[in-house]
């Protein structure tokens, strides 16, 4: 199914229908501030296996982030956030970036890589927090299979070439072509693994 949402006035009924669907293990199509990705429920372990044979991955070696609603929804994923970590966090987010972080005990084991980690996103994008917060919980972000090619940005079309795979795809509008910047937060210092979407600056003391 193709479903229309208002990118600044989700439709409640859609987001309705979306979250049922993700409830019930479906996989979806979905738009964030950058590309749009593929997603499920964290917590519906048939849903990740189905996204992790779309890529043709293993889900812990993939480094799957997760989408979530706000920073005190991030916070629960990861060990606890010193002070300038938060205040890092803060400044980027909601934003294009993915932060990777030591995974609590709330990430399903199948999601934590070999390193304990997980990535972490608050996309600055209504419709995508708009499916967090109705779910009440976070949904796996990972991009769609192969290069990025010009008609993952169109909905439309990914609906023509996906639609056999999934079971919705969330049309927001016309998706940007470059992926969030990845950061990892592990070490005693910031470490931008990808350049993506989202400038970073490592901060000198």
């Amino acid at each position: 199914m193709l479903l229309h949402l208002h990118p600044e006035n989700p439709q409640p009924r859609n987001i309705r229908t979306i979250v049922s669907s993700l409830s019930k293990g479906g996989v979806i199509i979905y738009p964030t501030d950058t590309i749009y990705g593929l997603g499920c429920d964290i917590f519906q372990h048939k849903a990740v296996e189905r996204i992790a044979r779309i890529k043709n991955i293993d889900p812990q070696k993939a480094q799957l982030s997760f989408i979530c609603y706000d920073l005190s929804d991030l916070s629960r994923y990861t060990k606890s956030i010193s002070t300038p970590l938060y205040r890092l966090l803060k400044s980027y987010l909601p934003g294009p970036y993915t932060f990777i972080l030591p995974a609590s005990k709330e990430v399903p084991r199948i999601l934590k890589s070999k390193k304990d980690t997980i990535g972490l996103r608050i996309p600055d994008n209504l419709i995508a927090r708009s499916i967090i917060k109705e779910l009440g919980h976070p949904i796996l972000s990972a991009s769609l299979p192969g290069e990025m090619v010009e008609e993952y940005t169109d909905p439309e079309l990914m609906y023509h070439k996906f639609g056999n795979l999934v079971d919705l795809v969330v049309d927001g509008g016309i998706g940007g072509t470059v992926p969030s910047t990845i950061v990892d937060c592990t070490g005693d210092e910031p470490v931008v693994l990808r350049q993506g979407a989202g400038a970073f600056q490592v901060e000198n003391e």
